[in-house]
Parts: C-alpha cells; sequence; structure tokens
C-alpha cells in the first residue's frame, strides 16, 4: 500500500486511457497539488484517440461510432478503498475524456469529487467529508452512474447537458435544499436530505452509525485502518492527513456576480475554481457566455455557449457593462476579440454594426 504526500502535484496521475485495467486500492495520498492548482490528489485524462477538446464533435462522432470511446480503454481502471486529500484541488479529479473508471469505497477528505467528459464512470459508495460531487462538461449520453454516496454540501455542476448520465440516486445529501436543488434537475428521485452521523471523525473513523440513514440507501461501510504503507517500521514513519470535523453546508452559494444580457447572449464573470478548471484557464478573467438565443446579432458574431471573450478591441473583459461601451465605442469597426473555446485561445474578428 502506498502513503503520498508533500506533492507539487498530483499524488498519483493517469496520463491517459491506454489500456485501463489499473488497480489502486487502501492509498493515502494527501497534501497534493502544493503547487500548482486545477487538479486532484488523483487526478486523470483520458486524451484517447476518440477524444477532442469540443462537445459537440465527441458527441457526433460517438454517435455515429457508440464503441469509440472504449478502443482505448479496454478494462475499467479501479480506485477503491483509498483515503485521499487535496487542499488545492479536488481529491478526485477525472479530466479531459477519462473513461472506465469504477470508484468505490473511497474517502475524500476535502476537494471532493470531479468528473469532467469521458463515458461509462460508475461512482459509488464513497464518503465526500465538507464538499461534494463536482460534474463538469459531461458528454451526450455517458452512461455514468453516481449512486449510494455520502456528500456533505450540494452538487457543483457546470456546463452539464440536461440528462446527467444513465443514474444519479440513492445518495445521502445534506440538506432538504441541496436535495430539492438536486431533484429540480431530474436526479436523486429516492435520495434523502440528513446527517450522516459519523462515528468518531476526529480520529479519522468515518464509518457512519447504525443508524445512520445511509445505510437505508444501501450504502456500506469500509475499513478506515486500511489505507497507506503496511509494515510497522513504515507506518511509524508515515504521515497522518488532517482529519476535518464535519460541517453540514447548503447547496452552493450562486456567484455574487448576476448574468446580464448582451446582444442575445447571456454573460457573467468567470469565478471560482470549477469555472477555471471547466474552461481550461489558470485566472480569473474574462466573461463566461451561458447562452446564446439563435439567430442573435451575438450568435452571428459567432458566440457560442461556454465560451470565455478575454479581450474586446485588445481591452480585457471584465464586466458585461464595460463591454456593452467598447462594443458601442467600436461600432461601424473591425475589431479583435480573444476567446477561450474548448481550452485553446482563438482570435474573432468582429464586424459591429
Amino acid at each position: 500500500h502506498c502513503s503520498i504526500y508533500d506533492c507539487p502535484r498530483a499524488g498519483l496521475n493517469i496520463g491517459d486511457g491506454c489500456w485501463g485495467g489499473h488497480l489502486i486500492e487502501f492509498c493515502d495520498i494527501f497534501e497534493t497539488v502544493k503547487e500548482t492548482g486545477d487538479h486532484g490528489s488523483f487526478n486523470s485524462w483520458g486524451r484517447d484517440r476518440y477524444w477532442v477538446p469540443s462537445i459537440a464533435e465527441v458527441n457526433r462522432r460517438v454517435a455515429a461510432r457508440p464503441g469509440l470511446p472504449f478502443l482505448d480503454a479496454t478494462e475499467p481502471v479501479r480506485i477503491r478503498n483509498n483515503r485521499w486529500r487535496c487542499d488545492h484541488g479536488w481529491d478526485i479529479d477525472l479530466d479531459d475524456g477519462s473513461t472506465r473508471y469504477e470508484i468505490e469505497n473511497n474517502l475524500c477528505l476535502n476537494g471532493g469529487l470531479k468528473l469532467r467528459e469521458g463515458y461509462r464512470r460508475r461512482v459509488e459508495n464513497n464518503i465526500i467529508v465538507n464538499n461534494s460531487f463536482h460534474p463538469h462538461v459531461w458528454f451526450k449520453d455517458s452512461d455514468d452512474i453516481f449512486r449510494r454516496n455520502i456528500v456533505m454540501a450540494g452538487y457543483y455542476p457546470i456546463g452539464m447537458p440536461a440528462r446527467w448520465g444513465r443514474e444519479v440516486d440513492l445518495n445521502l445529501l445534506p440538506t432538504e435544499a441541496a436535495l430539492d436543488q438536486a431533484r429540480q434537475l431530474g436526479l436523486d428521485a429516492h435520495s434523502v436530505a440528513a446527517a450522516p452521523m459519523f462515528r468518531d471523525p476526529t480520529r479519522g473513523d468515518y464509518r457512519v452509525r447504525r443508524d445512520s440513514p445511509a445505510l437505508k440507501l444501501g450504502f456500506r461501510n469500509f475499513p478506515m485502518d486500511k489505507f497507506g504503507v503496511e509494515s510497522p517500521r513504515l507506518r511509524a514513519r508515515a504521515r497522518q492527513p488532517v482529519f476535518p470535523i464535519p460541517v453540514t453546508s447548503p447547496e452552493p452559494a450562486p456567484h455574487p456576480e448576476t448574468s446580464a444580457p448582451w446582444f442575445g447572449a447571456r454573460l457573467k464573470p468567470l469565478r471560482g475554481d470549477g469555472e477555471l478548471s471547466a474552461a481550461g484557464l489558470s485566472e480569473e478573467r474574462g466573461l463566461l457566455v451561458l447562452e446564446v438565443e439563435e439567430k442573435s446579432a451575438a450568435a452571428r458574431l459567432g458566440l457560442r455557449p461556454r465560451d470565455v471573450i478575454l479581450s474586446f478591441d485588445g481591452k480585457r473583459a471584465s464586466h458585461v457593462k464595460a463591454l456593452a461601451e467598447a462594443a458601442a465605442a467600436a461600432a461601424g469597426r473591425t475589431i479583435p476579440v480573444e476567446l477561450q473555446r474548448d481550452q485553446r485561445r482563438i482570435i474573432l474578428r468582429w464586424n459591429l454594426p
């Protein structure tokens, strides 16, 4: 068993899905991503043959050839019975098309669990302390499952389709508000909102008591004393992670900046690690495009949902009012507009009326 800590980046990283079949179990991995960001204690990329950064293009390819994502990820990667803590990122971070993962019986102590893009991930029977599930920009018909997990905040979705994979249900959420938020998205029909009732979290025992409502949902306790190195000599040397006191959080609070209309689009300032990660940016800058009305002026200019407007006529795009003022000043001219789209920079030339 591995004890891995004090890392500038991930403790474990998988660079692509070829050929899958890995087994990661009974590891103790913490104090990670200490010098960077947008990463996890466990991190993966699934930049396999089927994957490109465009969600629409992958949806088109996989609709034509449903088996395409599994040409490289021929066997599942199993991540089970581990303890993770990331203080500058996600405890478990599956990125860029990571496909065919089975994530079970993991204790996540701080950063939560993120699934971006990819297909056929099953996340079941995990404990996410003082955080939650972070689903980002899934493909259509991803066939993902998030079931019988304990979370302590509402979900943090970014750029998700109307239907989230195959199943999100039978989870223990912290509050009725968080459960209602999930159900408004068509999720968690049989889930419950209640306290998990951990046995002794100050000593690292996050098993639930016999009267915990999680057990009625099918959650199963798993050992809390098997993480990390086994030999007595090494166990005496190995450090332990910080064990957080459980704090029930409400549903994710909206960012204080409200969206504003602009030429038939809705924009807001880009904020937070989740939005940065989804856009592939390293700093909070620019205006995130939330939606674009069909046949609007914004659509004719080439804007798409999930674009980030970084600069406009050589000036940083900081807020919608400034963008509107700059657009009025540039009327009748062709100006350069810098965007972040599908995790890369592009320049559009706008001829404003």
